[in-house]
C-alpha cells in the first residue's frame, strides 16, 4: 500500500522540486548531486531507447524529454546563481561537478572549452534534434493518413471471425497511441531545441555577468575575472550539454525504430554483418587501400583483417543454420548431412481443406459503398457507429434482449452512396445515401418542391429529395422532415432490427437472456430451466411473442407462466395464447398506453363462425379466396381509417382465432394489432369502433 502512495507522489515531488530549484538557493553538495542525477538519468533514457523493440513500448519518452529538459534548466538556473555569487571564491565554489568539467575536459583551456561546447550545441541542435523532429512530424503524418485503411484492416479481420472483438479494440487503441506519440514527439522535440539557445544564451550572461560580478563588486582584475568565471561558465555549459546530447541521441533513435521484435543491437549486428559477401568485398577494398604507398598500412590491414574474419564467421553461422547444426562431410555439398543424399526441392504442399474455410455468416450486416465510408470509420467520428450503439441500446430497452452485433463492411461492388442491409446473409434491405447532404421527407404536407435528387424513403416508401445543407431551413419551412444520412441510414436499420426481431433471437440469445435473468432470480431459472421448460420450446414461445410486437422483459411471469402449463400442452400457439393472457396489462398498455377505454375493431358475427370453422378444421379447404381478399381489402382500409384518425388499429377476437388471424393479416398489415378478449384486463372497457367482415 505505502509503496503505491509513494508511486503516486513520486512525479508531483519531482516538479515540485525542479521548480523550487529555480528560486531557491542550492548549496555545491546539493548542486553536485542533482547534475549527477541528470547525467544518470540520461544514461538511463539512452539506454532504455536502446534496448526497446518498438517506439510505443516507451510511449512516455515525450513526457520524459520535457522533465529532463526542465530539470536541465532548473539546474543552469541554480548554477548560474552560485557562479555569479561565489564565483569569486574559486573554481569549486558552484560544485566539484562543475569544477571538474571544467578542468578535466577542457584542460583550463578556454578556448578549447567554447568550441566544444560550440560543437556540441550544433550537434545538438541543428543535426539530432532537427532530425529527430522531422522524423517524427513524418512518422505522425504518415500514420494518421494510414489509420483509415488500417482501421479498415482491423474491421475486415473482425467481420471475417479472424480476431475478436478484444483483439480489435486493443489494435484500434495502438493505432491511435501510435499517432499520438508521433505527434507528441514532434512537439516534445521543440523543447529540445529552446533547451539549447537557452544554453546559449545562459553561457553569454554567464560570462558577461562574471566578469561584471568579479570586477564591479569583489574587485577583481579583468584577467582574473575572465579566467574564473569562463572556467566555471564553460564547465557549467558543458555538464548541462552532455546530458542533453545524450537525451536527444535517445529521442532520435526512438522515432527512427522500426518496429520488430529485436532490440537495436540485435537488429542492426543482424541486418549489417549479416551478408558475408559484403564484409568480404570491403576488406578487400581495405587491402588494396592498406597496400598503397602513402597510406596508412597498419590501420587499414588491420582493419582488412577484421572485416575478413567477420565475413568468415558470419559464413560458418549461415552454414551452420543451413545444415541444422551438423558439419557436411568434406567434399558434399552445402546443406547436405552425412549420409545422405541431397534432398531435390520440392514443391510446397497444398493446404487441406478444413473447418477453418468455412466462414459463418453474420446475424445482422452492412455492407457499404466507398463514398458512405466515412459515416462508419471511427478516426473520421463516424455518427453512423454512434448511432447503431444507440439503437441496440434502445431495442435492448425496448423488447428486453440484446440484438447480435452489426458487422459492418465495405463493398466496391456497391453502387458509392449504396448500402444493403443483411440478415443472416440475405439482403432485406438497401438504399443510397448522400454523405454532406439532407434528405427531406415528404410526410404528406409539405408545401412546394425542392431542388435535388428526387428519390424515395428507404424504410417508410415516402416521397423524398436529397438537398444541399444550404436547403435545409427552408425544407423545413416548407414542411418537410429533413434528416442527414446517418439518420437515414440508422433508422432504416432500426426498423429493420425491430421488424426481424424474432429471427434474431437464437438459442445463443436466450441462453444470454437466461443467464442475465439468473442474476437476480438464480433459483426461478434452476428450477424452471432446462427441467421443466426446454430450451427450444421457451425460445419459440419468446419469438412468437417478439413477432406479434410485444416484448419480453417481464422474463418472470413468461417463464411461471411456462412451468405452470408447459406439462399440460407442448402447442407453441397455445401456450402463447396462455402468456398472453398472463401479459395481458403489458400488451393492452403497449398498445393502448395511459387509456381506460380501449377503442377496438371487432369481428363481424358470420365472419367469426367462418373463422372459428376454419380454425378448427371443419371447414374443408380454408378460406374462400374471395373471402379472404376481402377480409384483407376491409382490414386494409380501417387500418388506414383509424390511423388517419390517431388511433391505434386493434381487432379483438376470440383465443381460438388470435394466432391464425394475426399471421394472416400481419403479412399484408404489419402495423394492425390482433388481440384476444381474455387478455383484456377486467379494469379496461371496451368501444367498438368499426366491425370487420360487415356488408358496406
Amino acid at each position: 500500500m505505502w509503496r503505491n502512495k509513494l508511486t503516486l507522489l513520486a512525479m508531483p515531488a519531482l516538479v515540485l522540486m525542479v521548480l523550487g530549484m529555480m528560486i531557491l538557493p542550492l548549496p555545491p553538495l546539493v548542486l553536485d548531486f542533482f547534475f549527477t542525477f541528470n547525467i544518470a538519468l540520461s544514461i538511463i533514457v539512452l539506454m532504455v531507447s536502446l534496448y526497446t523493440q518498438k517506439p510505443l513500448e516507451f510511449s512516455s519518452f515525450p513526457t520524459v524529454l520535457l522533465m529532463t529538459t526542465l530539470l536541465r534548466l532548473s539546474l543552469n538556473v541554480a548554477s548560474t546563481k552560485l557562479v555569479l555569487t561565489e564565483g569569486h571564491a574559486g573554481g569549486d565554489a558552484a560544485g566539484k561537478v562543475i569544477e571538474s568539467f571544467g578542468h578535466v575536459l577542457i584542460g583550463d583551456n578556454v578556448a578549447v572549452g567554447i568550441v566544444a561546447f560550440i560543437i556540441l550545441t550544433i550537434i545538438n541542435f541543428v543535426v539530432i534534434t532537427k532530425g529527430a523532429g522531422r522524423i517524427a512530424e513524418v512518422s505522425a503524418r504518415f500514420t494518421l493518413d494510414a489509420m483509415p485503411g488500417k482501421q479498415m484492416a482491423i474491421d475486415a479481420d473482425l467481420n471475417a471471425g479472424l480476431i475478436g472483438e478484444d483483439e480489435a479494440r486493443t489494435r484500434r487503441a495502438q493505432i491511435s497511441d501510435e499517432a499520438n506519440f508521433f505527434g507528441s514527439m514532434d512537439g516534445a522535440s521543440k523543447f529540445v531545441r529552446g533547451d539549447a539557445v537557452a544554453g546559449i544564451l545562459v553561457m553569454i550572461i554567464n560570462l558577461i555577468g562574471g566578469l561584471l560580478v568579479g570586477m564591479l563588486q569583489h574587485d577583481m582584475a579583468f584577467a582574473d575575472a575572465a579566467r574564473t568565471y569562463t572556467l566555471l561558465t564553460i564547465g557549467d555549459g558543458l555538464v548541462a550539454q552532455v546530458p542533453a546530447l545524450i537525451i536527444s541521441v535517445a529521442a532520435g533513435i526512438v522515432v527512427s525504430r522500426v518496429g520488430t521484435n529485436q532490440d537495436l543491437s540485435e537488429q542492426i549486428l543482424g541486418q549489417l554483418f549479416a551478408r558475408s559477401q559484403v564484409l568480404y568485398v570491403t576488406a578487400g577494398v581495405l587491402a588494396l587501400l592498406g597496400i598503397i604507398p602513402g597510406m596508412p598500412h597498419f590501420a587499414f590491414l588491420l582493419m582488412a583483417l577484421i572485416a575478413g574474419g567477420l565475413a568468415w564467421y558470419s559464413e560458418q553461422n549461415q552454414l551452420q543454420k543451413a545444415t541444422g547444426g551438423v558439419k557436411p562431410s568434406p567434399g558434399a555439398p552445402a546443406g547436405a548431412t552425412p549420409g545422405t543424399a541431397p534432398a531435390a526441392p520440392a514443391d510446397a504442399p497444398l493446404q487441406e481443406v478444413s473447418w477453418a474455410d468455412v466462414q459463418p455468416v453474420d446475424p445482422v450486416g452492412l455492407e457499404v459503398g466507398y463514398r458512405l465510408i466515412p459515416l462508419v470509420d471511427r478516426n473520421q467520428d463516424g455518427e453512423l457507429l454512434r448511432r447503431i450503439r444507440g439503437i441496440r441500446k434502445k431495442i435492448a430497452q425496448e423488447l428486453g434482449f440484446l440484438v447480435p452485433a452489426v458487422h459492418i463492411r465495405d463493398n466496391l461492388e456497391l453502387r458509392p452512396n449504396q448500402y444493403r442491409i443483411q440478415l443472416k446473409g440475405v439482403d432485406v434491405g438497401m438504399g443510397e445515401a448522400f454523405v454532406g447532404q439532407w434528405l427531406a421527407i415528404n410526410p404528406g404536407n409539405a408545401a412546394g418542391n425542392l431542388p435535388g435528387t428526387a428519390t424515395t424513403d428507404p424504410t417508410f416508401g415516402l416521397p423524398a429529395t436529397w438537398v444541399d445543407s444550404s436547403l435545409r431551413d427552408q425544407a423545413q419551412a416548407m414542411g418537410f422532415t429533413v434528416v442527414d444520412a446517418s439518420t437515414v441510414v440508422g433508422t432504416h436499420i432500426s426498423n429493420i432490427l425491430q421488424s426481424h426481431a424474432a429471427e434474431l433471437l437464437g438459442r445463443e440469445e436466450v441462453q444470454a437472456l437466461l443467464d442475465h435473468f439468473a442474476k437476480e432470480s438464480p433459483k426461478l431459472v434452476e428450477e424452471l430451466v432446462p427441467k421443466i421448460i426446454p430450451v427450444g420450446t421457451l425460445q419459440k414461445v419468446l419469438q412468437h411473442l417478439l413477432d406479434d410486437g410485444l416484448h419480453i422483459r417481464d422474463l418472470r411471469s413468461i417463464l411461471e407462466t411456462l412451468g405452470e402449463n408447459v406439462q399440460r400442452t407442448q402447442d407453441i400457439d397455445d401456450l402463447t395464447s396462455i402468456v398472453r393472457v398472463a401479459l395481458g396489462r403489458a400488451i393492452v398498455h403497449q398498445l393502448f398506453p395511459g387509456e381506460n377505454e380501449l377503442q377496438v375493431v371487432a369481428l363481424e358475427p358470420q365472419l367469426e363462425n367462418i373463422l372459428m370453422s376454419a380454425a378448427s378444421g371443419k371447414s374443408q379447404g380454408g378460406l374462400e379466396p374471395g373471402l379472404a381478399e376481402r377480409i384483407l381489402q376491409q382490414a386494409a382500409q380501417l387500418s388506414e381509417q383509424l390511423e388517419m384518425q390517431g388511433i391505434n388499429p386493434v381487432i379483438i377476437t376470440p383465443s381460438q382465432l388470435r394466432p391464425m388471424l394475426s399471421r394472416f393479416l400481419k403479412r399484408s398489415i404489419p402495423n394492425l394489432r390482433v388481440i384476444a378478449h381474455t387478455e383484456i384486463p377486467e379494469t379496461k372497457t371496451l368501444r367498438i369502433i368499426g366491425v370487420l367482415g360487415a356488408n358496406n
